[in-house]
């Protein structure tokens, strides 16, 4: 069952949302020392998986949420999405496999911009980390494309910093 017929509608989902919204559902963990995304085969209503996270365990620093993609959002342009559009300037590995996902039918990222937002999903982490320079660019919705150059041309003569993971993203 996908996300959309779980909740009873077609609208459109985000990857990054917020795990407070009525109809969120967790959309995968992150696991293992990389951080990255494992993606749920079904979605999980956020509100019967809130409960049991440790009081001093952000969720969203070990969970990533989807919930409806809102026209109050800060990353959201018109109709556009801002936040992937940062997204899909980052690095990525073009060999990677675009994992299995409940939410690419009704997906804003997947929409908007296609593969590309999927090869980048999983490496991404909600919850800005301390010391994740290009993660806190992209999750701030004043980032422009120019600023996103400059830090990966600067990465691109410091490799260590350029390779740490995850990345953080923000949410509606």
């Amino acid at each position: 069952m996908s996300t959309a017929e779980r909740s009873g509608t077609s609208r459109t989902w985000c990857p990054s949302g917020s795990p407070a919204a009525p109809e969120a559902v967790v959309l995968g963990v992150r696991s293992g020392q990389d951080g990255e995304v494992v993606y749920l085969a079904d979605p999980v209503p956020a509100r019967d998986v809130l409960p049991v996270v440790p009081k001093d365990v952000e969720p969203t620093r070990v969970l990533r949420f989807a919930s409806h993609c809102v026209s109050d959002c800060l990353h959201r342009r018109g109709n556009d999405c801002t936040l992937v559009e940062r997204v899909a300037v980052t690095p990525a590995d073009e060999n990677r496999n675009v994992p299995r996902c409940h939410l690419r039918a009704h997906c804003k990222w997947w929409a908007q911009v296609g593969v590309d937002g999927c090869r980048r999903c999983p490496a991404l982490a909600t919850t800005v980390v301390e010391g994740d320079d290009l993660g806190a660019l992209v999750a701030d919705p004043r980032t422009t494309r120019e600023q996103l150059d400059a830090w990966m041309a600067r990465a691109e003569t410091d490799a260590p910093r350029a390779a740490a993971a995850p990345m953080a993203l923000g949410t509606a």
